[in-house]
This record gives structure tokens, C-alpha cells and sequence, in this order.
């Protein structure tokens, strides 16, 4: 979910973002200098490039398959439901009730795969802004993240979600924005204007949560961006979960809700639906609770900044 620093050899000889040397693939980036992280390859499975970035498909010898944007992971088969099952069902189970749900890009199908598990949900909008990672997912990944494209609940767009928003007013009851950071295509979706447009597009009672970045490389962001929805929010939150193939092991989520429930967000409220619970890997009703429970360098910076629940 991020964004390289400066182009590279393609196996082709031509040049491209995706550092493939000698047998490893290795994330170079500017939102974290000095520091890289390498899987070993076994096999290139797809490189190309759509109308907005680099696309690589690769069989590592330790993850399974992994899928690269512009040179940085997004996703690997060892390790995705740490960040998919997070990212939907701590939104999805603090709403009583959720029936209709928009999710902002997960071009991977991951937060679909997630989303769709829920029987109660009727109404599912993708907005994705890149075609051709849907296109790759289903071919790479259809096994993995990419299950759910067919469910008739979903309506797939291929569109600025920046611009989307705006047109459908008190629609969802959870927005889930599974973005990049907050450069290139994605820029849109960490400003103010955005997650004002998104406010708008809530039913009463609706919750939007966010891909939150990395409290180890980037809590002066995550500090504007809650500044930013404290705002415009009843209750803002930040949680987070690890997992060994982003950025320092971490990534975190930007939770906000129009309501001012006690605990909001912070306590699910229903479980995962029955038979569900036992097809998950990493989300549980316990872990749901222990993402809010912050080191003590994230929560002085975000205990100010957190509304709805006094801070500790």
C-alpha cells in the first residue's frame, strides 16, 4: 500500500520501479528511509504496468505468492489476513447492523473476500481506481483474495473514489478504505476534504476506517490525519495489527463514526457470524479489543488527538 522512490532494471532490461536483483525482490521507499525489506524469488508469475503503476506477480520461496504495486508489497499469501480480516471486521463488528458497505480500492479482493462473509450485509460498492489490478488479482489470486468478485451483492466501479463519494449521500454504513499511502493515485484519500465527503456518504451511525500507516515511521501523519477527522467525527480512533511483510512488521487503521456511543468502535458489537469465526486466522472478538491498546510513544501522541474516550 505504498509508493517507490526511483525507477529500476525490469528483467526485460527496461526501466521500471520493481527491484528485482539477483534472485530478491527488495522495497526501496521514501516514506521509509533507511530501511528495506527483501522476500527471496522463486518465480515471476506477471510484470506489467497499467494506466497507473507497476503491477509484479511473484512465487516467493517463503510467503507463497506476492503482489507488488509500483514496487512495494501489497499483499502475500502467508500473511494477508492479518491486515484483510482486520481491516473489515473490527468496522463490520462495531456497527449493530451493517447492510451496506462501500470499500475504497482492494483492487486485491481481500477486503471483499472479508466483507462478503457477512450475511446481513445486502448492498457492497468496490471503487477501484485501477482495472488491472482486479484483472491480476483474479488470475493470481483467485484462490487467496480474490473469491468474492462474483457475489451479487457487489457493485465493482473502476473510478476516482475522491469523486465518487460525492454522489452517493447517507448510503453506507461502513466505508472501508484500503488505500495506498498517501502519494500517487491515492493522494486524494488522506485530506480533509475526503474524509468530509465521506461523512456525507455515512447513514447515521455509519463508521469509516482507514489504512492508518505505521506508528514506527509515521505518527507526525497519523497525528494530522486524526486532527483532521476529530473534526468531523463523534468518535475517532486508531488501532492497529502486525504483519511481517509491511513496513516495520506494523500498520495501523484510522477509525471515525458519527456516533458517540460509549466505547464506540473500541468494543465489537456483534461477533462474526456463526461458522465464520472458523475460517479466520488472525481476527478475533479479543484481538479486536487489544488493537486499541497502544505503546505508550503512539498513545501520547494520540491520546489528544482520540475523541469519544477519555484519555488514559
Amino acid at each position: 500500500r505504498h509508493r517507490p522512490s526511483h525507477p529500476r532494471l525490469r528483467l526485460d532490461g527496461k526501466t521500471s520501479t520493481m527491484p528485482l536483483n539477483d534472485g530478491w525482490f527488495t522495497e526501496s521507499e521514501v516514506m521509509w528511509p533507511g530501511q528495506r525489506f527483501s522476500l527471496k524469488v522463486e518465480k515471476v508469475l506477471f510484470q506489467g504496468r497499467s494506466k497507473f503503476q507497476d503491477v509484479l506477480v511473484f512465487q516467493s520461496t517463503n510467503y507463497g505468492r506476492v503482489l507488488c504495486l509500483d514496487g512495494v508489497i501489497q499483499l502475500t499469501e502467508r500473511d494477508e489476513a492479518a491486515y484483510q480480516e482486520m481491516i473489515a471486521h473490527i468496522p463490520l463488528c462495531a456497527h449493530p447492523n451493517p447492510t451496506s458497505v462501500l470499500i475504497v480500492g482492494g483492487g486485491d479482493g481481500g477486503v471483499l473476500r472479508e466483507v462478503c462473509r457477512h450475511p446481513c450485509i445486502s448492498q457492497i460498492t468496490m471503487c477501484e481506481i485501477d482495472e488491472k489490478v482486479v484483472e491480476v488479482s483474479k488470475e493470481y489470486f483467485r484462490e487467496v483474495t480474490a473469491t468474492s468478485f462474483g457475489d451479487p451483492r457487489v457493485e465493482l466501479l473502476f473510478e476516482d473514489a475522491a469523486e465518487f463519494v460525492k454522489r452517493r449521500p447517507a448510503t453506507y454504513d461502513v466505508v472501508i478504505v484500503d488505500s495506498s499511502d498517501p502519494v500517487g493515485p491515492a493522494e486524494t484519500l488522506f485530506t480533509s476534504e475526503f474524509y468530509a465527503a465521506l461523512k456525507t456518504s455515512l447513514r447515521p451511525g455509519g463508521i469509516i476506517c482507514n489504512q492508518g500507516e505505521c506508528q514506527w515511521l509515521h505518527l507526525d501523519l497519523i497525528a494530522k490525519v486524526l486532527g483532521d477527522c476529530g473534526r468531523a467525527f463523534d468518535t475517532v480512533e486508531y488501532a492497529f495489527t502486525t504483519i511481517p511483510t509491511y513496513p516495520s512488521g506494523q500498520i495501523g487503521f484510522l477509525l471515525c463514526s458519527t456516533s458517540s456511543a460509549p466505547d464506540m468502535l473500541r468494543e465489537p458489537r456483534r461477533r462474526v457470524p456463526p461458522g465464520v469465526q472458523a475460517q479466520l486466522r488472525y481476527y478475533t472478538p479479543e484481538v479486536h479489543r487489544a488493537a486499541f491498546v497502544l505503546p505508550r510513544f503512539t498513545e501520547q501522541v494520540v491520546a489528544p488527538l482520540r475523541r469519544n474516550r477519555k484519555p488514559l
